[in-house]
C-alpha cells in the first residue's frame, strides 16, 4: 500500500511541474527497493541500483556533493550485497537475518565517525550546501548498507536516523518529493526493523527447538 500511494504522489507531483523525471523515477523505484528489501527479496538490489543511479544525477544538481558521492559506493556495496544475500550463509546457502556482534556493532560507529569526519572537511572545501548534516546523514548511511549487505537486524535503526536527517535537509534544498520518498522512508524502515525482527525471532526459536 505504501508503495503504491508513493508512486501515485510521485507521478502526481511530476505532473504538477514539482519534480523532475528524474527525481520521479528515483522516487519510485527507491520505494519498490525498501519494500522488496522488507520482503527478504534479493531483486531489491537490482531496483535498488537503478534509484542509486538516477538520484546521483539528481543530487549533483542540488550540489550535495556527499550524496552524489555516496551513490557511487552505494552502487558497489549493492552488488556486495547482491552476492551475500545470495551465497553469504553456511555452505555459499542464502544469508540468514542476524543481530550484529557487538565488536561488529562498534567497528561500525567508529567507521561512522572516522566517515562524517572526512567528508565535513572535503565539503567544507568544495562548497557543499550543507556540509555537517550532508557528511553525517551520508556516514550513517553507508553503516547502514554494510549492515543491510549482512543482513544485520540493526541496519533499519541505522536506515530511521538516516531518514530523521534528510527529511529537513532535502525540504531546505527544496526537493520536495524526495524529502517525502524519505518521510516514507522512514514508515518503511520501522515496519522493516518490526518484521525482520519477528522473522529473526521465529527462526532462533525454530532453531532452539530444533536442538532440543
Amino acid at each position: 500500500m505504501l508503495t503504491a500511494a508513493t508512486s501515485t504522489i510521485a507521478l502526481g507531483m511530476f505532473g504538477a511541474g514539482l519534480a523532475s523525471a528524474l527525481e520521479t523515477i528515483g522516487f519510485v523505484t527507491g520505494a519498490v527497493c525498501v519494500w522488496l528489501t522488507i520482503r527478504e527479496s534479493v531483486w531489491n538490489f537490482p531496483v535498488g541500483m537503478l534509484s542509486i543511479a538516477t538520484f546521483a544525477a539528481v543530487f549533483i544538481r542540488a550540489r550535495l556533493y556527499a550524496d552524489a558521492g555516496l551513490q557511487v559506493v552505494f552502487f558497489v556495496l549493492e552488488g556486495i550485497g547482491w552476492y551475500l544475500w545470495l551465497y553469504g550463509g553456511a555452505g555459499r546457502t542464502a544469508l540468514p537475518i542476524t543481530r550484529t556482534p557487538s565488536r561488529r556493532a562498534l567497528g561500525v560507529a567508529v567507521a561512522i565517525l572516522i566517515i562524517f569526519a572526512a567528508q565535513y572537511v572535503l565539503l567544507r572545501k568544495i562548497g557543499g550546501a550543507s556540509p555537517v548534516w550532508d557528511a553525517l546523514a551520508a556516514a550513517i548511511s553507508l553503516g547502514a548498507q554494510w549492515l543491510l549487505d549482512r543482513k544485520h537486524l540493526e541496519n533499519w535503526l541505522l536506515w530511521m536516523t538516516v531518514n530523521v536527517i534528510y527529511i529537513p535537509l532535502y525540504l531546505s534544498k527544496q526537493l520536495y518529493l524526495t524529502s517525502c520518498l524519505y518521510g516514507v522512508f522512514l514508515c518503511m524502515a520501522t515496519l522493516g526493523l518490526v518484521q525482520w525482527h519477528a522473522a529473526w525471532r521465529d527462526r532462533t526459536l525454530a532453531a532452539k527447538h530444533h536442538f532440543v
